[in-house]
């Protein structure tokens, strides 16, 4: 099985290099960064490495579906940008585990980048989640196959909960795969705001999304990483 890895980045100079040759030594066939307007010099480095490089407007749903519209192979995988696929080699290339006709989705693993052991806690959390409640998110390496995606329609164009919407769908479909492989993740987030205090406010998000609070309402509250603290948009 043949796979694209789709990197939605914008202003990700300092991670792109890593997330994209992680990729590359992981096996996949293809990179694609699906760039969001960028004013330093991701889509420069992501060019140097090999990658494919589409402009988009900023989102991280629109960016990942033209990315997707981009791709050419049968497996698609959403990395993103802050992220790297880690390669085991007690385990199976991922693209034998994607060769089986089961896996019409799913995940990875997280390993977030930091000892801290309250970090261990919330990898355990999502791993729980992923496999009991078939709900991954964007930072667990989602991947789908480029059919089942077409069938659902790609992600929803919205300003937040693109994962988890697309996540919800899915799984009405097909139950989605934890795989064994690793995908480390930055701490960013978690360091920035503290980490009870970001935990809180992701589940916060999730359970006001849920009850049918407008994902532009809370993209206006979710800051994006290049921005500074009064401004509220979100990629």
């Amino acid at each position: 099985m043949r796979w694209s890895v789709i990197i939605p980045a914008i202003n990700e100079q300092g991670h792109i290099r890593a997330a994209i040759e992680s990729a590359h030594q992981a096996g996949a066939s293809e990179v694609i960064v699906a760039d969001g307007g960028s004013s330093d010099e991701t889509r420069t480095i992501a060019s140097s490495l090999g990658a494919l490089v589409v402009e988009s407007c900023p989102g991280r749903a629109r960016q990942q579906n033209a990315g997707a519209q981009l791709a050419s192979e049968p497996m698609l995988l959403f990395l993103h940008a802050d992220s790297q696929l880690l390669i085991e080699p007690s385990l199976p290339p991922l693209a034998t585990l994607f060769d089986q006709p089961h896996f019409r989705h799913g995940g990875l693993r997280q390993r977030i980048d930091s000892p801290r052991w309250a970090y261990r806690l919330i990898e355990r959390g999502n791993a729980l989640r992923a496999r009991y409640r078939g709900l991954l998110y964007g930072d667990q390496a989602l991947f789908m196959r480029r059919d089942f995606f077409d069938e659902l329609g790609g992600f929803a164009e919205l300003p937040l909960m693109e994962d988890v919407e697309l996540s919800t769908r899915a799984r009405q479909i097909s139950w989605p795969v934890l795989l064994p492989h690793v995908v480390r993740i930055s701490p960013r987030r978690w360091e920035r705001d503290g980490i009870v205090r970001r935990t809180l406010k992701n589940w916060s998000l999730l359970a006001r999304y849920r009850l049918g609070t407008s994902a532009a309402k809370l993209a206006a509250e979710y800051r994006r990483h290049d921005t500074p603290a009064t401004d509220r948009t979100k990629s």
